[in-house]
């Protein structure tokens, strides 16, 4: 009889860290303030106790050369797990993330690879700015070789990071930094979750909600909010958009006809696009309306709160876009 425990998502990453480096001695931790410190959000607390300097390696302020020391371990058969305290911190690193770990194995013919997992957190929330709250997935997600994770509750988070650790190739598993406190039933025993497939969250007959991250709860919400009005939406979490589960989209839009997408990025060239452009391609005649992105306006994001959440999307948005598509058509 399986069992469950009640954790926060940063509980559930950190006992999946805490696994994957027990059942493997080639997963090695690297990046800033994560060793005694425990990082800056406190994910990896506990395991430089349990498992020393040689594993859990406290890096110098350089994401570019810790980055670097990453790619060159997988490239010689380590698994390292590098953690970038923000997102916006990976642009510093771009040629090592992009024409490194991304094409060494198809540029080496298959005979190198590169077991990389690089986490980190974006997202708004906490009036950090402009340069500490992007939602950058999509940048990643436009590079061949990159495998790109989104997870929203605990237990995708463990279960996802434990299939990235062993997937064999790079992986850039995004954390939200308003999620980390977010609790949720989590097994006590190993499961893995694949990658690819999304996960509906809430069914429904009226309307086909897709979203990722702090933006299933938003949109859990505003379904809550709108079936008290006899609008039953389904929510769908992609899990991840690398791969891209498009086919779970199309099922549920066969039978709501109608399609909103949202994500905390910004609206122009964000993953909505993708989405948008592959249910149209594969789904057109199921379509009763045109599809709806609900997103982050196109500026950079405000230091000041108030502002914050009028730059964002909001569960008031959701609720707006979903009313206007059902109600109005």
């Amino acid at each position: 009889m399986s069992t469950e425990q009640m954790m926060t998502y940063a509980e559930a990453v950190n006992s999946a860290l805490r696994e994957e480096m027990s059942r493997d001695a080639d997963v090695i931790l690297l990046g800033e303030d994560i060793g005694s410190y425990g990082g800056v959000f406190k994910v990896t607390k506990g395991l430089y106790d349990e498992f020393g300097p040689e594993r859990v390696l406290d890096m110098p302020i350089s994401e570019t050369g810790f980055i670097g020391a990453g790619v060159g371990a997988a490239m010689t058969g380590m698994k390292p797990i590098v953690e970038i305290m923000w997102i916006d911190f990976t642009l510093v690193a771009m040629d090592q993330i992009i024409n490194q770990a991304a094409k060494m194995t198809y540029m080496s013919g298959g005979q190198t690879k590169v077991p990389l997992v690089i986490r980190t957190q974006g997202g708004g929330g906490r009036g950090n700015g402009a340069q500490h709250s992007q939602s950058l997935e999509t940048m990643f997600a436009h590079i061949p070789g990159l495998k790109v994770i989104v997870p929203s509750t605990p237990y995708d988070a463990k279960g996802l990071l434990k299939s990235a650790v062993r997937e064999g190739s790079p992986v850039i598993f995004i954390e939200h930094k308003m999620l980390y406190n977010k609790k949720g039933s989590v097994p006590d025993e190993e499961y893995l979750i694949p990658l690819g497939v999304a996960d509906v969250k809430r069914e429904g007959k009226d309307v086909t909600v897709v979203c990722l991250s702090r933006m299933v709860s938003f949109s859990l919400e505003a379904a809550e909010l709108l079936s008290e009005e006899g609008i039953e939406a389904e929510i769908i979490d992609l899990r991840t958009i690398v791969p891209l589960d498009v086919e779970t989209v199309i099922q549920s839009v066969k039978k709501t006809h109608r399609l909103i997408i949202v994500h905390e990025a910004t609206r122009t060239y964000g993953w909505g696009a993708e989405v948008l452009a592959r249910v149209q391609e594969e789904a057109f005649d199921e379509l009763d309306s045109p599809i709806v992105r609900v997103a982050a306006e196109n500026t950079p994001i405000p230091y000041n709160l108030n502002l914050e959440k009028e730059m964002l999307p909001q569960v008031s948005d959701i609720v707006s876009a979903i009313r206007r598509i059902v109600v109005e058509g």
